[in-house]
């Protein structure tokens, strides 16, 4: 395993751990999101670099696009969020109230 593969895989599992272990705020959850997909990102980007293959050059780009539009959405649910519940608070998100 390369540094570069080992800098990409450990920045992937520590959003992971972060993901599963530190959800006490909405926030925190997204960010731990972005940091996966901007892994995979810079890993898929490399990897077609590294390997020369032109016909994967577009996939970086559909990741980066739909990276975007995770983020965006999050970012409306954080808002929709603060403003009905007072808060980012995940103890205070439950899908059986309304």
């Amino acid at each position: 395993m390369t540094p570069a593969q080992f800098t990409f895989s450990s920045a992937f599992l520590l959003g992971m751990t972060g993901l599963t272990f530190h959800r006490t705020h909405l926030l925190s959850a997204l960010l731990c999101l972005e940091t996966m997909m901007l892994s995979l990102l810079i890993a898929l980007a490399s990897w077609s670099l590294e390997m020369d293959i032109t016909t994967s050059m577009a996939s970086p780009m559909f990741l980066l696009a739909f990276s975007a539009c995770e983020a965006s959405a999050g970012l409306a649910l954080l808002v929709a969020t603060s403003r009905t519940h007072g808060g980012d608070q995940m103890k205070n998100l439950s899908l059986l109230q309304c």
